[in-house]
């Protein structure tokens, strides 16, 4: 049995404009391949890629610095997540993305923080937000 139907959702995270602007072209740009069905490719990107900047570098030097001095390791991590920092980035403010508590289920009914890493990650926002003009 063929289905009569099929569709898709696609999740595309690049590391540069270009590489949204090429990536979105050729998917919008698809076609069937098999006589008799047709492709309907429709949307585009809707955020633009987190590049990291040297402010966005200063930003996470700083903030290392303070995560240190509370006593938590703040390792540089590139997930190619997609958040709304990524339109602060893009206007050239410096933004760091993941500062919230570990925890785990990301965006699932059994997503969860680990509680007892709140008080160093308050204590990293604090000192963020007190030495931050």
């Amino acid at each position: 049995m063929i289905s009569p139907d099929a569709g898709c959702e696609i999740d595309l995270r690049v590391n540069s404009a270009a590489d949204g602007v090429l990536m979105e072209e050729r998917l919008l740009g698809l076609s069937a391949k098999t006589a008799g069905c047709r492709v309907y490719v429709e949307g585009g990107m809707n955020r633009p890629p987190y590049i990291e900047s040297p402010a966005i570098s200063a930003l996470y030097a700083h903030a290392q610095g303070i995560a240190q001095q509370v006593g938590l390791a703040l390792p540089k991590q590139h997930r190619g997540g997609g958040s709304d920092g990524n339109f602060s980035a893009a206007l050239g403010v410096p933004t760091l993305d993941g500062l919230g508590c570990p925890g785990s289920g990301a965006h699932a009914s059994h997503e969860h923080i680990l509680w007892g890493h709140l008080a160093q990650r308050a204590a990293l926002m604090a000192g963020l937000l007190e030495t931050l003009a």
